[in-house]
């Protein structure tokens, strides 16, 4: 019988130094606030998982649920909604009652970094929880990476080369040698969508050929 858990890591994870201390700095100033190692949402049995980088600070850090309270939430909560893969409504609270369908979403790094940057070494630090994730994905078929950093962990995570034959090219859904598909989208983020990078109809666009992808 596959697993049905793992272990996300412990609230007050210590195994990035520099997160750690970016953390209690966040704990103080904003005690209301969650501040801790972001869990995964949506449940394992998933077919598709949506792998962003790392939490945004007054968004996932702050509710505790990943891309929920920040612009980068409202555009993929509510592509999720339209393409099936989330019910009920969407309101930036964890305690909203929305659910995902067929969906989970999580990050490469679960702490917050700060500027938004983690260094190589937090990625290697909090690769183990991804590896473990995808483990106990027995349904998984297809992966959504925000954003080229986002593509090059999940690579890592799965032991395939980032380079040569699949670079990250937004849209594009990369056939990979484990038998799932890497899916591109530049991240969801409110810098890309005002500077024009990334459309409503493009973000759209990328979840629909995943629907389309998705055997049954």
């Amino acid at each position: 019988m596959a697993a049905t858990r793992f272990d996300e890591p412990a609230h007050d994870c210590p195994l990035c130094p520099r997160l750690v201390s970016f953390r209690r700095e966040l704990q103080s100033q904003y005690p209301d606030w969650s501040n801790a190692p972001v869990r995964s949402f949506g449940t394992l049995d998933a077919r598709v998982l949506i792998v962003g980088l790392a939490p945004g600070m007054r968004g996932a850090n702050r509710t505790g649920r990943p891309f929920t309270g920040d612009y980068a939430g409202d555009l993929l909560y509510s592509t999720l909604l339209q393409f099936g893969f989330a019910q009920g409504t969407y309101r930036a609270d964890p305690n909203d009652g929305l659910h995902l369908v067929d969906c989970r979403i999580a990050n490469a790094v679960r702490c917050l970094p700060p500027e938004n940057k983690p260094i190589p070494a937090e990625f290697t630090n909090c690769r183990p929880f991804l590896q473990a994730e995808l483990a106990v994905m027995p349904r998984l078929e297809v992966i959504i990476a925000l954003g080229k950093g986002a593509h090059d962990q999940v690579l890592r995570a799965l032991t395939v080369r980032p380079a040569g034959s699949y670079p990250f090219v937004h849209g594009r859904l990369h056939g990979l040698p484990t038998g799932l598909t890497l899916a591109d989208s530049y991240h969801c983020s409110r810098y890309n969508t005002n500077t024009g990078r990334l459309t409503t109809e493009m973000f759209h666009a990328v979840f629909g050929a995943v629907r389309g992808a998705l055997k049954g």
